[in-house]
């Protein structure tokens, strides 16, 4: 556990937490190939979804709510896709996974952020593996305010 990035997370990995409850941090995810893309974090050490605790579950489907109501309300995202692949974990000679959740919002409007027009061309398809990130640190911005301020009502 002392090389696991998610359990010794800086000050400055912490800057895009949206939410925290007793079991789960979100981060507004750093790749943003669909704006709003989110990870739920357990902050515990656990290499599996059969691992979690009865309260861990229960906690997920409410953060799975919350994040997805936040997502409709805030963004105008039409769906979420939900993953918890892990795979990377297993590239390493010793793997050691930390349970953790992709969200991605898709969405059949377009999305308006600071004059900046976001387009889900693959809507109503699986999500696409290598669409790009990118987008200008204020409308990253602006969606991580966005969600926060909701999320934390």
């Amino acid at each position: 556990m002392d090389h696991c990035d998610w359990c010794s997370l800086s000050e400055e990995d912490r800057q895009f937490q949206l939410y925290e409850s007793r079991s789960w941090s979100v981060f507004l995810a750093d790749e943003q190939d669909y704006i709003g893309r989110c990870i739920l974090v357990l902050k515990r050490h656990c290499g599996s979804l059969s691992e979690l605790t009865d309260d861990e579950w229960e906690e997920l489907r409410s953060l799975v709510c919350k994040v997805e109501e936040c997502l409709k309300a805030v963004l105008g995202a039409a769906l979420c896709n939900w993953s918890c692949l892990m795979n990377s974990f297993f590239k390493e000679a010793v793997p050691d996974p930390h349970l953790h959740v992709h969200v991605r919002p898709r969405y059949d409007k377009p999305v308006m952020l600071n004059g900046n027009t976001y387009t889900d061309s693959e809507f109503g398809h699986h999500y696409a593996l290598n669409r790009s990130g990118a987008i200008p640190a204020e409308d990253r911005e602006e969606v991580f305010h966005l969600m926060k301020a909701w999320l934390n009502r």
